[in-house]
């Protein structure tokens, strides 16, 4: 299981100077904010896969399209293998097979398949991938994802609801979008840029989370930058501000209420 923070409660009052929140306080929230960055991994990791199929070329039938995409996948990923289905005149389908468990692709471990869907094709075609017999470090992908493509908009997306993995008792519902931002490719680029919302259940409780602008770099375990925000079953407000530091360092501060903010360095 992978953990957010290495320090103790002693090094994270003295980072911050006075006015820090108690020290059961800093516990809590840092132990829900670990339980947020394995739910931002996961829905991170389900998009990831998406972007392993090249994207859609508007105005090209849609079986010359993977007449040509399913062997290059094959090609690109050793580890694994897709096969074409055609189900009628306006859907196909593609199996994606990882050959676990040694399979890694992107710092990602994969095991299982991954079912493409792609309907419509040349004005507009819509993707949409069930993952749910996927595993993604040992840990089942309860997600589905997709993309719309060609017209008027491009949107990206997903939708995962299970178990958080390495947390036992603790759930989570995440409903996720790619955020657009200049120079960057919405998907099979080296960057993500995820928004989204949605709920962790536990022992405590429900947790409202809201995810901002969560900047991941592929094969990273945690955000580069940007902001996770819980409210939580216990009435408090915990904000995470993710930063970017020099090579795989970084830092987040961690807010409480209106505690001042607690700075923490990490190993992304």
């Amino acid at each position: 299981m992978r953990t957010l923070i290495g320090l103790s409660v002693a090094l994270l009052l003295t980072a911050c100077g006075g006015g820090a929140p108690p020290e059961e306080v800093i516990e809590a929230a840092k132990a829900r904010v670990e339980r947020v960055v394995a739910a931002g991994h996961l829905t991170r990791g389900a998009l990831e896969v998406l972007g392993f199929m090249p994207v859609y070329t508007c105005g090209e039938p849609r079986r010359a399209f993977l007449n040509v995409a399913v062997p290059d996948v094959s090609t690109r990923l050793a580890c694994a293998t897709a096969t074409l289905e055609q189900f009628d005149a306006v859907t196909d389908g593609v199996v994606l097979s990882f050959n676990g468990p040694n399979c890694e692709v992107h710092g990602l471990r994969l095991e299982g398949r991954a079912f493409f869907k792609y309907s419509g094709g040349e004005d507009r075609m819509e993707v949409s991938v069930d993952l749910r017999q996927l595993r993604v470090d040992g840990a089942v992908l309860p997600a589905e994802v997709g993309y719309g493509t060609c017209g008027d908009q491009t949107s990206v997306w997903a939708k995962a609801a299970g178990d958080v993995p390495g947390r036992p008792g603790h759930t989570v519902r995440v409903d996720a979008r790619v955020g657009k931002r200049a120079g960057m490719p919405l998907l099979g680029g080296s960057s993500l840029v995820l928004d989204g919302e949605g709920e962790l259940t536990g022992p405590e409780g429900v947790d409202k989370i809201t995810l901002q602008e969560l900047h991941y770099e592929v094969g990273e375990y945690l955000p580069k930058e940007g902001t996770a925000i819980l409210e939580t079953a216990d009435g408090r407000y915990v904000k995470a501000d993710f930063q970017p530091g020099l090579w795989r360092l970084g830092k987040v501060e961690v807010t409480v209420d209106d505690h001042s903010s607690v700075t923490v360095p990490i190993l992304r």
